[in-house]
């Protein structure tokens, strides 16, 4: 592994050296229309205290990342109801007045062709859209019947054709996950050609189905990141929280397996415990330049650079015009 680890380093090394990327997260709201069975914000799960941040709540947690040094802010959420078309507009198009130099980047679920147009027109840049597992009958065993892979995979596509940088990606170690199902995410994410991906163990969330299931293991998950690296040489592949839930230097691994970003959370600190895709997320607690000197000071003690530069995709812009 450890020589898997270290090809996966020389790779992200020739497009990126050594810089780690910063993103602000920013999880506005944790209310969900979906019921996907691993989910702890799952519309069935009564048990979650639901919140959703104001327009001008966001743009203060914006203020304090320009603050702090932030030129990407993502805005993730569940599929929420409230937040039509036009309120995301107004949102997206109040950040972009705000910071014009900024990436803005939505995680905010399935849309019609017509709401990404709007988003992106509206000054968004990034979309981070996880499919989760390429496998239909895997698909299938995660997700109410409402929900199809097809349809999740085709938004994908259309966030591309449309100019987003889009981000596509997988939990490690879900139920009924399968040597076979992981090889079919990667030829997926090699059709897909995606600008980002996400990779994190599945950890099992209080009162979902999947409650009792055990977390995917780090070695898996390390494995499968580092083999997207290689795959994919110019992605740009999150540490994610998930990592440094499930180990202590869990998110410092994952950058020694190909990772080159991180997204410390500038939510307000009263929400981030309500905000939970699973139990004992870490960082919950922390204020917003707590989090950004904290994950600084681990990146540079095993010997990356934290960069807070926009950091787009290395090649994209030049991709596109050449399309």
């Amino acid at each position: 592994m450890e020589s898997l680890f270290a090809q996966a380093r020389a790779v992200r090394a020739k497009h990126y050296g050594k810089e780690v990327f910063f993103r602000g997260l920013i999880e506005f709201t944790n209310f969900c229309k979906n019921d996907c069975f691993y989910c702890g914000i799952r519309a069935g799960n009564r048990q979650v205290k639901r919140y959703r941040l104001s327009f001008e709540q966001i743009l203060l947690a914006c203020k304090m990342g320009d603050v702090l040094g932030y030129k990407t802010f993502v805005l993730q959420g569940g599929e929420d109801p409230f937040f039509t078309d036009d309120r995301i507009v107004e949102i997206v198009s109040g950040i972009r007045k705000a910071y014009p130099s900024h990436a803005i980047t939505l995680s905010i679920g399935e849309k019609p062709r017509k709401s990404y147009e709007r988003f992106f027109a509206a000054g968004a840049n990034r979309y981070l859209l996880r499919h989760e597992t390429a496998n239909e009958e895997h698909y299938a065993k995660m997700h109410p019947a409402s929900m199809s892979l097809a349809n999740r995979k085709q938004c994908l596509f259309i966030l591309k054709e449309i100019g987003f940088q889009a981000g596509a990606g997988f939990m490690v170690g879900t139920p009924f996950q399968t040597s076979q199902t992981l090889l079919e995410d990667l030829r997926f994410l090699e059709e897909l050609q995606p600008a980002m991906v996400g990779i994190g163990p599945f950890i099992p969330a209080a009162n979902t189905p999947f409650a009792d299931k055990p977390s995917g293991s780090l070695e898996q998950t390390l494995r499968m990141a580092a083999l997207t690296r290689i795959l994919l040489p110019r992605v740009l592949m999150p540490a994610t929280t998930a990592l440094g839930t499930i180990a202590p230097e869990g998110r410092e691994r994952g950058l020694m397996a190909g990772a080159n970003v991180v997204m410390p959370n500038l939510s307000p600190k009263s929400v981030r415990k309500l905000y939970s895709l699973y139990d004992n997320k870490i960082c919950t607690g922390d204020e917003a330049a707590e989090c950004r000197l904290c994950m600084e000071g681990r990146i540079r003690k095993f010997g990356f650079a934290p960069s807070m530069v926009r950091g787009d995709a290395v090649g994209f812009f030049a991709e596109k015009a050449a399309l």
